[in-house]
């Protein structure tokens, strides 16, 4: 019994996670907390139209409602593995000696930590721009024929996804969807960061092209080449906040090491042989 219970305590979770994830406890409280903003968010959209329900693109025209869509399906995915977890599970996508996950639970926490990877940095980025712009201008980020959000409504938009998505990196995953982190870390993020500031440019042209106006007035004020400047250093700052975020974990759970690794298997291989007593 006791070796069956330090089995589970063992493979549930990543070494260096801080709280167990996935489950029906704190992880589990926090997506669906994050799911209900993220729900409200859309609300306000349905009950407050403007311009762009009717414009090509929809809101999704906006980084900012990209952003909470891409939030949505991860923290959609991280609810799923919360309740189909189980507190007898005995391994888990970065702990198991198998490569891929083995359980319904393990999949839902493997795509919610795939995912992420860009959720959470784009959120933080959204954050800083938006409040960043906001204090030099307005105007710079509300068309001028818009009401400004309540207040609210703001928050949820612009900074509830970035604390939440922070929270869930730093205390409920593990610090790489892989065990171990994949050396080139560093090199995929920085291409996955540049690849979406401009793939997002390259939506917002097509955009234009039907609509006549940009999302965001401070494009309208911008030569190309401004632009190529603004995108450059937004995928740039998407990648520091990927490199922050990681940083941060460090700090709060410590470093994965290839030997703790090791001595978590072994240690779990022994309790499965009912070597551990």
């Amino acid at each position: 019994m006791k070796a069956t219970k330090k089995a589970a305590e063992l493979g549930r979770r990543h070494p260096l996670q801080r709280l167990e994830a996935p489950s029906k406890g704190f992880s589990g409280a926090l997506h669906a907390v994050g799911l209900i903003s993220f729900y409200s968010s859309f609300k306000f959209l349905h009950d407050n139209p403007n311009q762009f329900n009717s414009s090509y693109g929809w809101h999704l025209q906006l980084l900012t409602i990209i952003g909470i869509s891409i939030s949505t399906l991860c923290f959609v995915f991280g609810l799923l593995a919360d309740i189909t977890s189980s507190s007898t599970a005995s391994t888990s996508p970065t702990n198991a000696t198998a490569s891929s996950p083995q359980t319904l639970s393990d999949y839902f926490f493997a795509a919610k930590n795939y995912l992420s990877l860009v959720a959470a940095p784009i959120e933080i980025v959204i954050s800083i721009l938006y409040w960043g712009l906001r204090l030099i201008d307005t105007g710079l980020v509300i068309p001028p024929d818009l009401p400004l959000p309540p207040f609210g409504a703001d928050l949820c938009f612009h900074l509830v996804p970035a604390v939440v998505l922070t929270i869930d990196a730093i205390l409920l995953s593990p610090p790489w969807p892989s065990s171990p982190m994949n050396p080139q870390a560093p090199l995929l993020t920085l291409g996955v960061s540049i690849g979406v500031a401009f793939a997002y440019w390259w939506w917002i042209e097509i955009c234009y092209s039907h609509n006549g106006y940009y999302p965001y007035p401070i494009f309208e004020l911008l030569t190309t080449y401004q632009r190529v400047g603004l995108f450059t250093v937004s995928g740039a700052t998407m990648w520091v906040a990927g490199g922050a975020l990681r940083a941060l974990y460090a700090y709060v759970n410590g470093y994965e090491l290839t030997e703790a690794l090791e001595k978590s298997h072994r240690a779990r291989k022994m309790v499965s042989e009912g070597k551990w007593e």
